[in-house]
């Protein structure tokens, strides 16, 4: 497996910090808020596979492009920065070895809390 950080979704979270798009949760919320499969398909039909993507801080290049299974470490519920979402994968990328996702992980975690202390 060959997981490399996605910096278009980096981007893209980062961007929905400074709009404040962002769901200030607990650890354990994730279960709960992240999208179902059906959700997931019907996002991908609606806006495509390169949209799905920017959801996503992870890319599996080992993976066919095209497909779910080639995108890791969603962060959000195709709507907002879920902070309990950063938290789950900053977690999961340590588990299982991918530093540099991790630490973007970590970075954006944050920057949300930081945002959340200014109000």
């Amino acid at each position: 497996m060959s997981v490399e950080l996605n910096q278009e979704a980096l981007s893209h979270a980062k961007g929905l910090l400074r709009r404040g798009e962002i769901t200030h949760d607990d650890r354990d919320d994730w279960s709960e808020h992240a999208p179902s499969t059906d959700e997931n398909n019907t996002f991908i039909d609606k806006h495509g596979m390169a949209e799905y993507a920017k959801w996503h801080l992870g890319e599996d290049t080992d993976q066919t492009e095209g497909t779910r299974g080639r995108y890791l470490f969603p962060y959000g519920d195709f709507k907002k920065l879920h902070r309990c979402a950063v938290i789950s994968g900053e977690s999961r990328a340590g588990q299982y070895g991918h530093p540099t996702i991790k630490t973007a992980l970590k970075k954006l975690l944050i920057s949300i809390d930081e945002k959340a202390s200014q109000k």
